[in-house]
């Protein structure tokens, strides 16, 4: 086994905790409005309004061929009011005042019903002014509730909390607004649920508790500005990131972060980060409000024998162009899709009639061709494992649904990434007794030309070998490597070396202006600003 390999594989045996939290991080604010008092909701001018909701019969259809509701007609059940809608008319409905969300109310067993106010932020909550501060509402309501906000309820696969179902008589924390400003209007509208829903109890649903929190700076989670030094090897690494730029430590307490991905934002929800990790067999998924949640379980492999495996999970991820997630799998020796109703299509699981080693990372072309790197990291005993089927580890195309070997050059090839233009790709190799990076002409049908060596590390001080591989939209070339992150210009040439806390192993260029890197570093997650936006399929 190559050694650097064995030493990596080692960290599933440490004792680790990863920071999984439910909604927007309890840290303390600076100044806290009571909704429940005439003081504060009087401040931001606000008015709880009230609406029972009832169970009624409905009209529907069963499950099609496409797994939509276009099957058969059936009858279901429904609400009889749906009031999330921002511009949602409740007029008529009962005004409360706030020692009135203290009643218990609806009707007791299976039950529903509705909460509603509009609040502005105000110039001054007592001596603190909420110009520029991020603002979260925190609601409790016995026994459960879902919150939407200007008419949005956002879906995320494992979302535990914020807007939707905490838990039970748990507080939701929602995030309103991370830049606030005196006059800004934010429509609430609060479903409660009275439960457990499989035994419907006799008692009612009332507010627990529900208030406004102001925090002076736009960062609530546990994050930290950590160790950071940049080597400058050229002048021209001054115009890819400042002087002063910082890692800055998001989440940790895993056992092997990797394969990062940004989901872009959408009209309903933020974008977010999602990553592996492959000893856990989970992947996790990291909010811009500081949450950190378990995003999608046995991510890799739910096989009886999964004990004798060291990193059974999923690795790289990515997002094609119709925004459906695309996981390597370790486990399972394949690369898969999740298609928009949650089934599972496979890409890639063997070739040449023999299953597949175990595909690690990958990237999308424009045109919607995978690539994706097949090393046996995954396999129990790597390159010595009797389920070994292939006696090579190669690099791949998928073109219109086409398997195609396009590369058996290096023994471990792992980061791949295609220039800007997609003229070229680029692979690594982990093995620390070749560190180098290849770079490769491609093809229309997504075969490969000729190679060359791009960059060799090998004889550079350190013991990592090369994981990751990023490419900014002017060409230069990120790495993991002995010693950190290394930058490369498009010529070849080293620009630069990043180094924190922790060994970086893979990237995912992230945030709407795509100039944010975000860094999974063994057991955290960091990020850095840059200031060149990087290449995203």
């Amino acid at each position: 086994m190559i050694p650097v390999i064995a030493a990596v594989l080692t960290v599933i045996s440490q004792v680790s905790y990863a920071q999984v939290t439910g909604d927007a991080p309890g840290v303390r604010p600076d100044a806290i409005v009571d909704l429940k008092s005439d003081e504060g909701i009087a401040l931001v001018k606000g008015q709880w309004r009230y609406s029972n909701t009832k169970v009624i019969d409905a009209d529907h259809h069963s499950p099609g061929a496409d797994l939509a509701p276009t099957g058969p007609s059936n009858r279901t059940q429904d609400i009889d009011l749906h009031a999330g809608a921002a511009e949602f008319d409740d007029s008529k409905w009962e005004l409360l005042k706030p020692a009135q969300l203290e009643e218990r109310r609806s009707t007791g067993r299976l039950c529903f019903n509705w909460y509603r106010t509009s609040v502005t932020i105000p110039d001054k909550v007592g001596f603190f002014d909420p110009t520029g501060s991020t603002v979260v509402f925190e609601v409790a309501v016995d026994d459960y509730a879902e919150i939407w906000v200007d008419g949005k309820l956002p879906l995320v696969l494992g979302q535990p909390g914020g807007q939707l179902i905490k838990g039970f008589n748990a507080p939701n924390r929602v995030l309103l607004t991370r830049n606030a400003r005196p006059g800004q209007k934010i429509q609430l509208a609060v479903f409660g649920i009275n439960g457990p829903l499989s035994n419907p109890p006799g008692n009612f649903i009332w507010v627990r508790s529900a208030t406004l929190d102001f925090y002076k700076t736009n960062q609530i989670g546990p994050t930290q500005f950590v160790r950071t030094e940049i080597v400058r090897v050229d002048p021209a690494l001054d115009a890819i990131v400042a002087s002063d730029a910082k890692l800055e430590k998001l989440a940790g307490g895993f056992l092997f972060t990797e394969g990062p991905v940004w989901v872009p934002a959408t009209a309903n929800t933020t974008g977010y980060l999602l990553f592996s990790d492959p000893n856990a067999n989970t992947i996790y998924r990291w909010s811009v409000e500081g949450q950190v949640s378990v995003f999608r379980t046995k991510s890799g492999y739910a096989g009886f024998n999964v004990g004798e495996y060291h990193q059974p999970g999923s690795n790289g991820l990515a997002i094609d162009k119709q925004g459906r997630l695309t996981i390597n799998q370790h486990g399972n020796r394949r690369v898969v899709r999740v298609e928009p109703r949650g089934n599972i299509t496979v890409v890639a699981d063997q070739f040449d009639g023999k299953r597949l080693n175990s595909p690690n990372d990958l990237v999308y072309r424009s045109d919607g061709t995978l690539y994706f790197t097949d090393p046996p990291f995954g396999l129990p005993k790597v390159f010595d494992d009797p389920q070994k089927e292939l006696s090579y580890s190669g690099v791949y195309c998928v073109k219109d649904g086409q398997v195609k070997l396009v590369s058996m050059d290096l023994d471990a090839p792992n980061g791949l990434a295609l220039s800007p233009d997609e003229k070229f790709l680029y692979v690594n190799n982990w093995d620390d007794r070749q560190k180098v990076i290849l770079r490769y002409e491609v093809k229309k049908d997504c075969t490969l030309a000729s190679s060359i060596l791009f960059f060799n590390m090998t004889n550079s001080p350190g013991n990592d070998a090369l994981d990751g591989l990023k490419v900014d939209q002017q060409g230069n070339v990120y790495s993991t490597g002995p010693g950190g992150l290394w930058i490369i210009s498009p010529e070849g040439k080293q620009l630069g070396l990043i180094k924190g806390p922790e060994d970086p192993h893979n990237m995912a260029w992230g945030d709407d202006d795509g100039k944010t890197l975000y860094i999974t570093a063994l057991t955290g997650i960091y990020r850095i600003r840059m200031n060149i936006a990087g290449v995203r399929p």
